[in-house]
């Protein structure tokens, strides 16, 4: 990976397969690079792997990620996995590690389809042993068909717990109770956006499935959660809910935490990309066009990385993005690249119409996004959220102050967790908005990487000269 290519892809999950496909259909020279072993992404992953048993019991919409990879596999693209992205510079030479081989190749047009992220859960308890994300669990059964043994309790919110919920029953887990921040007040938040969302009718139709399935599971349903904290000494032992109905403990083996997903941006903050703060999902998200492009003309999200909207979405725009480089490539002339893009646009508007009664019922509650004092945000260098409140009456207005006062943030991930919940906590304290709060500073390399590996790329990369339109 030492020569220029036309579009370069990173991440190969929905929207990174059906970009680089489409690339390839339109006689582009692409390359997909991901840190999985196999495409998929989060929402499809290991399913060119998956034993036929449980991919039947993941359900049909998981299936659909078969035909994209089978699609994918028969293009004319160069897929790099095992492939980790550290670093991207202004004239898009994209720095990668491999088997301990750093290499550098240079992209015309970039697509970045990084996805989404689970989003950290800071209650008491949450770094116990025996605690996980919801996600992170489905992810096991995808790749390695297992299940968990013991009493499993999950507790949070958002389509995704329900689904996993399912899943994990008709896998034959002993899920014993589930804990839902989502109450009637949530509910009649997300009643105002319900005609929108009937044009969404078979999204309503899963999650009245889920809600069917779930009730006759029997399994003990507590909605309205208004705490959470985990028990345990050294490992979890129960969850502490409180609700309308008071204060019960659930005893539990394994705890499996979950609050919706948030836009992956590490890569996109690298690369000094314009973002905003959306305040429905109350996370950070590049600021995009209706065709994925950022605010270098070079560069486009597709995806979850860019807002999230599922894999059906994140498919469609994909397809948009590599249209797009198309015609900023110059190999397809507007009107062209406009009707061919039509039908994904049009996908992209239905798919969507749920979404604004999701961001409604399912927005994370107060008391997540800023913890009480004892719950520890930062668990790489294991600060809590009461050390970036004391940062606040030392003068810390923004996270980057509170990184080189306290080290929150410090860690390997470089706030990729505790970014929101920081930011949240020094918004509330100090009385501003979170985008005037504003993120960590993000640097190369993005994830770690041998010193030999950089070392070994400066005496071996050629040089290039810096293009015309950078």
């Amino acid at each position: 990976m030492d020569d220029d290519v036309d579009v370069l892809v990173i991440g190969s999950g929905a929207a990174g397969m059906a970009a680089a496909i489409t690339a390839a259909e339109l006689g582009l020279r692409a390359i997909v690079v991901d840190e999985q072993s196999a495409p998929g992404g989060q929402i499809y992953r290991g399913i060119t792997t998956v034993a036929a048993s449980m991919a039947a019991r993941l359900g049909p919409d998981y299936a659909h990620g078969r035909a994209l990879a089978d699609a994918l596999a028969a293009a004319r693209v160069v897929v790099e996995s095992d492939t980790t992205v550290w670093d991207v510079d202004a004239d898009l030479n994209v720095a990668t590690l491999r088997e301990g081989v750093a290499r550098q190749v240079r992209a015309r047009h970039l697509v970045v389809a990084t996805g989404a992220l689970e989003r950290a859960v800071p209650v008491p308890g949450w770094t116990l042993p025996g605690v996980m994300f919801a996600g992170a669990t489905q992810l096991m059964l995808k790749t390695a068909s297992s299940v968990p043994s013991g009493r499993v309790v999950l507790a949070g919110n958002g389509p995704l717990l329900l689904l996993v919920a399912n899943q994990l029953l008709e896998a034959g887990a002993n899920v014993v109770a589930l804990a839902e921040t989502t109450g009637f007040r949530q509910v009649l938040a997300g009643a105002p956006h319900l005609p929108r969302a009937l044009g969404a009718a078979a999204y309503l139709a899963k999650g009245m499935a889920m809600t069917r399935g779930l009730r006759r599971s029997g399994v003990k349903w507590i909605r309205g959660v208004t705490a959470l904290s985990v028990l345990g000494g050294e490992r979890a032992e129960a969850l502490e809910v409180a609700s309308g109905r008071g204060v019960e403990r659930i005893d539990a083996d394994l705890v499996l935490l979950h609050v919706g997903v948030i836009p992956n941006t590490q890569l996109t903050r690298l690369m000094r990309l314009d973002h905003g703060w959306d305040d429905m999902q109350q996370s950070w998200r590049p600021r995009v066009d209706r065709w994925g492009r950022s605010s270098n003309a070079r560069v486009s999200i597709a995806g979850d990385g860019a807002g999230i909207g599922g894999a059906r979405v994140a498919e469609a725009s994909g397809r948009i993005a590599a249209l797009d480089a198309a015609f900023a490539l110059g190999k397809l002339e507007e009107g062209e690249r406009d009707r061919r893009a039509a039908a994904a646009h049009a996908e992209v508007r239905q798919h969507l119409r749920i979404r604004p009664m999701l961001d409604a019922m399912y927005r994370p509650p107060a008391w997540i996004t800023c913890p009480p004092d004892e719950t520890i945000v930062c668990r790489c260098e294991e600060v809590t959220a009461g050390e970036v409140r004391r940062m606040t009456k030392l003068g810390c207005l923004g996270p980057n102050q509170t990184k080189a006062f306290s080290r929150c943030g410090m860690g390997p991930c470089q706030g990729r967790m505790c970014g929101p919940t920081v930011a949240a906590i020094l918004a509330a304290e100090n009385g501003l908005d979170p985008e005037e709060v504003g993120q960590y500073r993000i640097r190369p390399p993005l994830k770690p990487v041998p010193i030999g590996a950089i070392a070994a790329l400066a005496t071996t990369t050629r040089t290039h000269e810096p293009s015309e339109t950078t």
